[in-house]
């Protein structure tokens, strides 16, 4: 049988994934400038379609990895072999957006989220910066979603 909805699953995931590339540039934008986050996600919107997008998504992921990059980076810490303001400022943005959804949108599988910001920095980073990411997210996940990351490897 075919799913009704698979090509309303399939835009829902496209507007997602090109709101995750938008809040990634939004949030390296506010790492660098230290401009308000309100006026950052303001002009993301102004210059993206909003049709493209999940504009919600968008919202959530800017707003949440900046109101808790504090916790995000005591997080993340513990599974790197520096300090977060060490690692190249793109991968930064990246592993904190992925360790919020991580945490906070437990309806997307981590594989997406891991896949997801693989995808991402094989695309804006140097050449073997994926290899550091995948390895810091993968540990995160262990935490974070551990029983998901069990079921997976069954």
């Amino acid at each position: 049988m075919i799913e009704t909805n698979a090509p309303a699953k399939k835009s829902v995931a496209k507007a997602r994934g090109k709101s995750r590339r938008l809040a990634m540039q939004a949030i390296y934008q506010w790492q660098m400038t230290g401009d308000s986050i309100t006026v950052i996600k303001q002009q993301f919107l102004d210059d993206n379609n909003p049709v493209k997008i999940d504009v919600e998504y968008f919202t959530e992921l800017v707003s949440g990895v900046t109101g808790s990059v504090s916790e995000l980076d005591a997080l993340l810490e513990k599974y790197m072999p520096r300090k977060i303001e060490a690692v190249d400022p793109v991968e930064r943005a990246i592993i904190r957006l992925a360790v919020f959804e991580f945490v906070n949108r437990l309806d997307v599988p981590y594989r997406v989220v891991l896949n997801e910001a693989v995808n991402v920095t094989k695309e804006f980073c140097s050449e073997k910066s994926h290899a550091f990411v995948n390895a810091v997210l993968d540990k995160v996940a262990k935490e974070i979603r551990q029983l998901e990351v069990k079921a997976a490897k069954k």
